[in-house]
């Protein structure tokens, strides 16, 4: 037997907190699907980073635009360390820009193309220097050993590139030091 409602505003307070519980529901799910978003781009820029690594970098709230900074600007410092960028050295970082999902024609495409185009000012590679100091202190031992093993072996790659100085040595002694300085950042 149905029962008559206690109140004549029981159907508009059932309906009040179905709508709000519908809300409040949306809302996780959005957050959920923000959330996933988020860390399918982090995935992209980090394409060897297991699960746990890309949802450390997350928790942290750093952005694949971020991880792009923390792994192109050594990158870009070595290439300039000689005073101008060979040929094959802006090939070596537009490809490892291209295995991170930097497109030609995307913002971070652009400001790598302006890096590459005008060396940047001393200030760049400070900056990068602080901040990757400033996050090692968030990071384990073997996140901190993961993060320097791949900046610094892009880096690595960009400085071979060239040949070095007639072909006689691979890395000349100015990427060297700047190679140095990067090796001090992340240690």
């Amino acid at each position: 037997m149905d029962y008559p409602p206690v109140s004549p505003d029981a159907r508009n307070l059932e309906e009040a907190f179905f709508a709000q519980e519908n809300q409040r529901l949306l809302e996780k799910l959005k957050e959920k699907q923000d959330r996933e978003a988020k860390r399918a781009a982090l995935r992209e820029v980090m394409p060897n980073a297991d699960d746990e690594f890309v949802d450390h970098m997350h928790a942290l709230n750093i952005g694949p635009e971020m991880i792009l900074a923390i792994t192109m600007v050594p990158l870009v410092a070595v290439a300039w360390a000689d005073g101008n960028i060979a040929d094959k050295e802006r090939e070596a970082i537009l490809k490892a820009a291209a295995e991170r999902g930097v497109a030609p024609g995307s913002s971070a495409g652009q400001v790598l193309g302006t890096w590459l185009g005008q060396k940047p000012g001393d200030a760049l590679l400070g900056a990068w220097k602080r901040y990757v100091q400033a996050l090692r202190a968030n990071l384990s031992a073997d996140e901190n050993d993961r993060v320097r093993a791949a900046a610094l072996g892009l880096a690595q790659g960009v400085a071979e590139a060239a040949g070095g100085f007639l072909g006689l040595a691979k890395i000349s002694a100015a990427e060297k030091a700047v190679l140095e300085e990067v090796e001090q950042a992340l240690t």
